[in-house]
């Protein structure tokens, strides 16, 4: 296994362009409107999930590639909300939150301004001041946002542990994909309970340093149901996808 550099760049800016995102890995290429750079920059990296308009940070190395020329190769990905107007409507617009396209996007957003992310998560019931958002529409758009939010929970919880965002991306789509024994319709809900248990204290993550056997052990996740010990972590019995493993 290759190890990282010692020392990481770090680069932050606007998502311009998603050129590329697999949603299976979570690998992607994006263009940035980074400040104090004229033209666009292209980072290369991880994310569960990007739209136009979101702002990127990141940390990891630049690279000059023959084809594309200068790039921005990442180890660590960090996806958040928007803050201006024109990036918020552009990312209700884009369809990650569920039940909002591009028309309720820019009602919401000229209704609510840059307050429209506050009004969605604390007061819900103001979603139905706009015409043609009914109940129905409205709990969709309230739940699509926070199935966002637990995501961007997940991934800084894994990234504050060492692990990559491009592991972290592997470890939450494993996640995702399994079934809730005890509460199946609930995906945010058993996310959540996975963000505190697959990782509990019982269990912590190894260090960098951990061979590759113990590393593919400790981040499988904890199933309550069936678990056996193996070097004294608990690791689950159904392992993950042998792409995201360390060899």
């Amino acid at each position: 296994m290759s190890e990282a550099p010692a020392t990481l760049d770090r680069l932050a800016g606007l998502v311009e362009r998603v050129t590329f995102h697999n949603e299976q890995n979570g690998f992607c290429v994006l263009r940035l409107k980074v400040k104090g750079e004229r033209e666009l920059i292209t980072l290369i990296g991880h994310a569960p999930v990007v739209s136009p308009g979101e702002y990127a940070s990141a940390s990891g190395n630049w690279v000059t590639d023959r084809e594309h020329g200068r790039q921005f190769r990442a180890v660590f990905v960090k996806i958040s909300p928007p803050t201006t107007l024109t990036g918020i409507e552009r990312y209700l617009g884009s369809g990650m939150v569920k039940g909002i396209g591009p028309v309720y996007a820019g009602k919401l957003v000229k209704s609510f301004g840059a307050a429209v992310f506050d009004v969605i998560e604390q007061s819900p019931e103001r979603l139905r001041e706009i015409p043609g958002i009914r109940e129905i529409r409205a709990r969709k758009i309230t739940s699509g946002w926070a199935d966002q939010k637990v995501i961007r929970s997940i991934m800084v919880f894994l990234h504050a542990h060492g692990v990559s965002t491009s592991r972290a991306v592997c470890i939450f789509k494993t996640m995702a994909r399994a079934p809730s024994r005890s509460s199946p319709k609930t995906p945010t809900a058993s996310l959540t309970t996975f963000a505190v248990s697959a990782f509990s204290l019982r269990t912590p993550l190894p260090r960098r340093s951990a061979s590759p056997k113990i590393l593919r052990c400790a981040l499988r996740p904890v199933s309550p149901m069936r678990s056996r010990k193996h070097r004294g972590r608990v690791t689950a019995g159904c392992p993950m996808p042998s792409w995201c493993l360390w060899q």
